[in-house]
């Protein structure tokens, strides 16, 4: 079941269907809170869909349980870039 979800969420993916993604993620994730991947995955879906800080704690959670992992570092990099493009635009408006 668990590599169905899995599977499924990395074909939304690949279509730019990324709500659907992050909803099958998040499924694989009530089965299974120790796959890395999943997180890492799903915070990709969130950094595509401007949700920054969700993206950010998906990275923190994997670097809790693998604190090498380079997908999570990169992709919490580029969450906290979003983070503050958006609150410059924030302070500009």
């Amino acid at each position: 079941k668990f590599k169905t979800l899995k599977n499924e969420g990395n074909d939304f993916v690949k279509k730019g269907k990324y709500e659907e993604a992050v909803n099958k993620y998040s499924e694989c994730m009530k089965l299974n809170t120790e796959e890395c991947t999943i997180y890492t995955n799903r915070a990709l879906c969130y950094l595509k869909l401007y949700k920054y800080e969700e993206a950010k704690q998906d990275c923190d959670h994997v670097l809790q349980i693998e604190d090498s992992n380079i997908k999570a570092f990169y992709r919490r990099a580029l969450a906290y870039k979003g983070l503050q493009v958006r609150k410059k635009n924030m302070a500009g408006i």
